[in-house]
Formats: C-alpha cells, sequence, structure tokens
C-alpha cells in the first residue's frame, strides 16, 4: 500500500483538513496524477497556483480572471491529465446544468484515459453517468444504490414533474 501525500492549501479550516492524512492506495498500479477538489476552498488552491505562477498548467489564463464555473472546468480540462485519482467535492456548485455535461465528458475522456473519480454530489446529472458506482451514506452506514433509487433523483423528477405541488406548500 501507497500512502498518498496531498497539498493542503485547499483547507479553509483546519478541522477539515485531515481527509488527506487518511488517503492509502492499495492497488499496484499508483496514479500518475491526483487532486483533491473541494469546491468551498477552491479560491485557496487558484491563490497557490498564481503565487507559484503555473497558470500555464490551467488553461495559461489566472483562475481568478474566470468564473467558479470557468475555474472549475479549467482544473479538470487543463490540469487533470489521465491515469489519475481524483477527488471531487461537490463540483456541482460552480457548474450550471449545461457545464454539468460538459464535465460528464471531460469525466468520461478521463475514464477512457485509465483515471478514476470519487465524487461526493448532491447533482443528478453527475450520478447519471453510466458506469458510475453509487453509495448513499447515512446514519446506517454506507450502500450500494441505484441511481433512480437516490433521494436527490427523486427529488428532482417529482418537482419537474409537478412544480407547483411544490411550491405551492413553500410559497
Amino acid at each position: 500500500m501507497t500512502k498518498v501525500q496531498f497539498i493542503n492549501f485547499f483547507s479553509t479550516r483546519e478541522k477539515n483538513a485531515a481527509l488527506g492524512k487518511h488517503l492509502v492506495i492499495s492497488k499496484r498500479n499508483y496514479p500518475k496524477d491526483s487532486f483533491y477538489f473541494k469546491a468551498e476552498s477552491f479560491f485557496n488552491a487558484a491563490t497557490y497556483i498564481e503565487d507559484i505562477g503555473v497558470e500555464v498548467n490551467y488553461g495559461g489564463r489566472s483562475l481568478h480572471e474566470q468564473s467558479h464555473g470557468e475555474r472549475f472546468l479549467s482544473l479538470v480540462q487543463n490540469r487533470f491529465c489521465g491515469k489519475g485519482l481524483y477527488i471531487l467535492d461537490e463540483p456541482e456548485s460552480a457548474l450550471s446544468p449545461q457545464s454539468q455535461l460538459l464535465l460528464l465528458a471531460e469525466i468520461n475522456y478521463l475514464v477512457e484515459n485509465d483515471s478514476q473519480f470519487i465524487i461526493a454530489t448532491h447533482s443528478p446529472i453527475l450520478l447519471s453517468y453510466p458506469t458510475s458506482s453509487i453509495f448513499n451514506l447515512s446514519e446506517s452506514g454506507i450502500h450500494p444504490i441505484k441511481y433512480e433509487d437516490t433521494d436527490v433523483y427523486s427529488l428532482y423528477r417529482d418537482f419537474l414533474n409537478n412544480p407547483s405541488r411544490f411550491l405551492r406548500h413553500l410559497l
């Protein structure tokens, strides 16, 4: 087993930074690339990238000069190079539905190039990736779940089928 080293410039609070200390790669082929993305602290990462002068690896344009969604897609399109392990925490928070579809295409390209993703998401779009394994984290533990059985899928389906039913209870 090989311990993965993550630079912890992503954390906005040190108490949330313990994840990197507990990650262990236990497969034979160590990934050539890795990245841990946490949506709410990507500003810190963008500042670090600018400070060390490696914007060229992120599309050659300052990440601070891009919108939140553009910045995230620049990261995926320019920094993720395949044969990697990519851990994404709520990447949809930066993305419109159209951009989430673009992200799915980027993920597919990287998966075809021997990459793996671990994604924590509330997006039915991202959950829909055809070959994904979906796990539900709840008080009773971690369990595999079918896409159509997820709470987020059910909520979006029900809302889109009858928005007035939801709105009359909320407004």
